[in-house]
């Protein structure tokens, strides 16, 4: 339920992201609402804010419409606007195709402009002024992500007295790929302006040290920067993951197990299900998997009787030209391989260029035999997670690029290079023929360390150590319930 928030709001602990947990609505009777985002940020984050009293700040999506703050669901929201220019500029332009192909290993190549720039420090500045004006005195506030890494800089000048916590969800370059960007002091600066800076890897926090000590001049040691004015900012790893528990319960429920099998006939109920679930992103290593099973077909391993592969492309950033691109090759490529390997009523691949609610997913992850994770760079990817918490009957089996983040700590994956397609061929070939005793003891060991590192987990480690940081004379916030 939808209701309206006092203007004077003073939080404890604000939460700062590009976007609101909720998305808009229409309901049945034609009114506009809110339902809340799925993932697994939101699940995580919930319970810290209603334990403190919290609000998140965040834009609705649309544009120029001014809105007043409200609840939703429990949800303490504070709307900030942007024009059609500021989502062009700073959400598609700067941050989507400046900062996201840098930060993602020059997947493509990244655009420099110098009008995304300004408007980016101008969204961002609105940001930092909206935290600032509804923190309370000796407040907390946790920025996220890579729209808004100038706001702790501008929010630690505004209120000094604030604990600020920043959190990366996407890779760190290092310092060869990141030195390309015009604007890189002023990034790091902005970062520095954090008592707590989080990434996903260990080796992001590192990058992160060592380009602060070589652009900034700043003195570091491990993983503290000890700046001119006597503060200290720690810069560490605290890998995101998922609502384990809630998966695993949700995969095992009447309605998702009988979906499951729905599914499983509606493919042909072919020997093995390969799965593919990614955002329609050059980052994603789409076209190479689809490829690399094609070959697998043409070298007579198995054929569409035996084998068949779900590649659920969520929709991204449509109005990017590149991206346009990137579904025409893709949605191409799947015509071919079906016209060369698939029969009458029997496609090799089936392509679903849409996005489906929690317990769709669910019912496709108990469904497929084989997911294949392939990202050429991911801060974590938390669909192979989500693959792994739904396999309740410890089965199935996880190919994982090596350069996904989750590959640190799902090792018994069949890991891959996704830049090399016989290696990648070869994996798929050997998950495909695996037997039940191996997959069993591969799995069981993924599904206990997600059980043991869920998002909570995360939330609760983050927190605590940003109390920590800023020292014991700060008012502990309460951690994150365990879900």
């Amino acid at each position: 339920m939808v209701k309206s928030m006092k203007a004077d709001l003073h939080a404890d602990l604000v939460v700062v992201a590009n976007r609101l947990p909720v998305d808009r609505v229409t309901n049945p009777d034609g009114s506009q609402g809110w339902r809340t985002s799925p993932g697994g940020l939101v699940t995580a984050i919930e319970p810290v804010l209603n334990d403190n009293d919290g609000v998140w700040i965040g834009w609705p999506g649309g544009t120029d419409e001014a809105m007043e703050p409200f609840t939703d669901n429990g949800l303490h929201l504070v709307p900030l606007s942007m024009s059609e220019q500021e989502i062009e500029e700073h959400y598609e332009g700067f941050s989507n195709a400046t900062l996201w192909p840098l930060y993602h290993d020059l997947a493509a190549r990244p655009e420099f402009h110098r009008e995304w720039w300004d408007t980016y420090q101008r969204v961002n500045r609105r940001f930092a002024e909206k935290a600032a004006e509804v923190a309370a005195e000796g407040g907390t506030v946790w920025v996220h992500d890579y729209q808004l890494q100038l706001v702790p800089a501008m929010l630690r000048e505004l209120r000094p007295d604030l604990t600020i916590g920043f959190y990366l969800h996407i890779p760190f370059p290092p310092g060869e790929l990141f030195q390309q960007l015009p604007w890189r002091r002023q990034i790091l600066e902005g970062l520095l302006g954090a008592d707590l800076v989080g990434f996903q890897l260990a080796g992001a926090a590192q990058n992160f040290i060592r380009l602060v000590r070589q652009r900034v001049g700043h003195k570091t040691h491990r993983d503290l920067v000890y700046l001119p004015d006597g503060r200290t900012v720690r810069a560490t790893a605290f890998p995101i993951s998922i609502d384990a528990r809630g998966l695993d319960e949700l995969s095992r429920t009447e309605s998702v197990v009988k979906r499951s099998e729905e599914i499983r006939e509606a493919l042909g109920n072919p020997r093995k299900v390969f799965l593919g679930v990614d955002r329609l992103d050059y980052t994603k290593g789409i076209y190479a998997r689809l490829r690399a099973f094609a070959e697998v077909i043409a070298d007579g391993h198995f054929d569409v009787d035996d084998a068949v592969f779900v590649q659920v492309a969520v929709p991204s950033r449509e109005q990017v030209e590149t991206y346009k691109v990137l579904r025409d090759e893709i949605e191409r490529l799947v015509g071919r391989i079906n016209g060369d390997h698939g029969k009458l009523g029997q496609p090799a691949i089936h392509y679903l260029h849409s996005s489906y609610p929690r317990e769709e997913m669910a019912a496709l992850y108990r469904t497929a035999d084989v997911m294949v994770v392939t990202p050429y760079r991911d801060g974590m990817n938390l669909v192979a997670k989500e693959y792994v918490a739904c396999r309740a009957n410890d089965d199935g089996a996880l190919v994982l690029s090596e350069f996904a983040g989750a590959a640190d700590e799902l090792r018994q994956a069949w890991l891959v290079n996704p830049y090399d397609l016989n290696g990648m061929k070869q994996a798929l070939l050997d998950a495909y023929r695996a037997e039940d005793r191996e997959l069993g003891r591969r799995m069981r060991a993924m599904r206990k360390t997600i059980r043991q590192h869920d998002v909570a987990a995360w939330a609760d480690s983050f927190m605590s150590s940003l109390a920590e940081v800023r020292g014991a004379h700060r008012k502990t916030l309460q951690p994150a319930r365990k879900s």
